[in-house]
């Protein structure tokens, strides 16, 4: 099997993150494979594990990534693809991501494609249901387990509490969410093994793009972090008392009604 997994590097959200000029500031700043990714890469080295084929890990971003890549490796993935287009793509969004995943995918002939339910930076969940779409293949977001006979998926997924079970056919693209495995760290031995694995670095010129077929569809005018929320009331008093005060406070502070 052809299995594929999208990757993203993203902020490490258990470390300060700081904020200035409306922007993130990078420098210093820690980063991690997405962690809804990792449930996607560890899905798809059992995927491999009990079918055969081979691992690919696909990310867009600039050499840094590079370490997250590696990580991945680490795991258990058989081959990394950086595609960097730092000095080609001036501003980037999901619409930039999808078409340059897509674009590398389209002559891959893949049989399953796994990626994150969202990113815990932006948090859109876009990337791969758009990849699907450019490449004209089925997609479930969210699952919760995964079973392949031959060319069929039999997936699960919660709904509000209920469990959907959808049966599709490969190739397919599926979004993994927290409950669909317990990702592995990577030992020692996967580790040097990962310095050993393939990782190829691509840009646009590979993928016969143009700047300006891939250039975002969206902007960020501003990233700002939320007011701080003052303490909450008490009131006291007649239970009337405590109603008038508090539509009072509804209209003069709140100013909800």
């Amino acid at each position: 099997m052809n299995i594929y997994v999208l990757l993203k590097r993203t902020f490490d959200t258990e470390e300060k993150i700081t904020i200035s000029n409306g922007a993130i500031q990078e420098d210093g700043a820690e980063f991690i494979i997405n962690p809804y990714d990792e449930y996607a890469v560890e899905e798809a080295i059992q995927i491999r594990d009990t079918h055969g084929g081979e691992v690919t890990v696909v990310t867009i971003g600039n050499e840094d990534s590079e370490k997250e890549l590696r990580t991945a490796l680490a795991m258990g993935a058989d081959k990394a693809v950086l595609i960097n287009v730092e000095e080609d793509v001036t501003n980037t969004d999901q619409y930039t991501t999808s078409k340059l995943i897509a674009k590398y995918l389209e002559d891959k002939d893949p049989s399953i494609i796994l990626a994150g339910n969202v990113a815990i930076d932006g948090g859109t969940g876009q990337v791969g249901p758009r990849v699907a779409e450019l490449l004209n293949i089925p997609y479930v977001t969210t699952i919760t387990k995964i079973d392949i006979n031959g060319t069929t998926a039999t997936i699960e997924r919660d709904v509000e509490g209920d469990t959907e079970i959808i049966e599709t056919s490969l190739p397919l693209l599926i979004t993994a969410q927290q409950g669909l495995n317990e990702p592995r760290y990577p030992s020692l031995p996967g580790i040097m093994k990962a310095k050993k694995k393939p990782l190829d670095a691509l840009e646009l010129d590979d993928l016969d793009l143009d700047e300006d077929e891939v250039q975002a569809k969206t902007k960020t005018i501003e990233i700002y972090l939320p007011a701080k929320k003052e303490a909450g009331k008490i009131l006291a008093g007649e239970l009337q008392d405590q109603v008038k005060e508090l539509v009072s406070l509804l209209r003069s502070e709140a100013k909800v009604i």
